[in-house]
């Protein structure tokens, strides 16, 4: 599958309609962005399954800003509509792999559980009284 192009427009809806996201934020004056675009589409051709999308970083600033993007590129993943991995760096190939392959792996119910328990107030959803143990 071919990269998609995020823009504000199309974002949460892309995000919201498929499991498995990559995005790449990046411009067209960064070096390193531009080293790792064929690193990136490679990857999004191996991987017909998933959705490799980016973001141009100086047309959607809005979109960077919201994420707060302050080097790029910045590889995010986004399974289930949580971000699971955001990273400034161009990865090589092998290591890009890898990553994915950490990203499928993961248990989404266990990381929506760890989410859940590190929100405030989470510790408090249990016994509500004077924080001493019942006898």
């Amino acid at each position: 599958m071919a990269t998609v192009e995020l823009t504000k427009e199309n974002f949460d809806q892309t995000v919201s309609e498929n499991p498995f996201v990559l995005i790449d934020f990046w411009a067209g004056w960064c070096r390193p962005c531009l080293q790792f675009a064929p690193v990136y589409e490679r990857a999004s051709e191996a991987h017909p399954d998933l959705v490799f999308a980016k973001v141009d970083t100086e047309a959607q600033q809005e979109l960077a800003g919201a994420f707060q993007i302050t080097s790029i590129p910045t590889l995010m993943i986004v399974r289930d509509q949580v971000a699971i991995f955001a990273q400034p760096g161009a990865l090589p190939e092998a290591a890009l792999t890898d990553l994915i392959g950490q990203a499928r792996a993961l248990d989404m119910d266990e990381v929506r559980a760890k989410i859940a328990a590190s929100q405030p107030g989470a510790q408090d959803s249990g016994a509500q009284g004077s924080g001493t143990p019942e006898a």
